[in-house]
């Protein structure tokens, strides 16, 4: 079951995307950084990593361009994070939901 709309006003910008850089952190893979763990914007595709890791760049989408909805990119989890209203939805968000 998936989270229902009125639990976050973002969900209408959740859109069907596929990961820039499917093997990891766009901005680390570039530096030669490492992360901890990976989070997908689900309005553009940036893959970022975790504010645990390093670079803290899984927040970049949402602060520029403002992308509020970011889901978790790690195998065998399942959920989504509204930065704007600091909300976990879980099963992740999926389109047209």
């Amino acid at each position: 079951m998936h989270a229902p709309a009125q639990s976050c006003a973002h969900l209408d910008q959740v859109r069907d995307v596929s990961p820039h850089t499917p093997k990891g952190c766009e901005e680390c893979l570039a530096a030669g950084m490492h992360w901890v763990h990976l989070r997908l914007c689900q309005e553009c595709g940036h893959v970022g990593c975790c504010d645990q890791s390093q670079g803290k760049h899984a927040t970049r989408p949402f602060h520029q361009p403002p992308h509020p909805i970011m889901k978790s990119f790690e195998p065998g989890e399942d959920w989504s994070w509204c930065y704007v209203d600091e909300l976990f939805m879980e099963p992740a968000v999926v389109p047209g939901a």
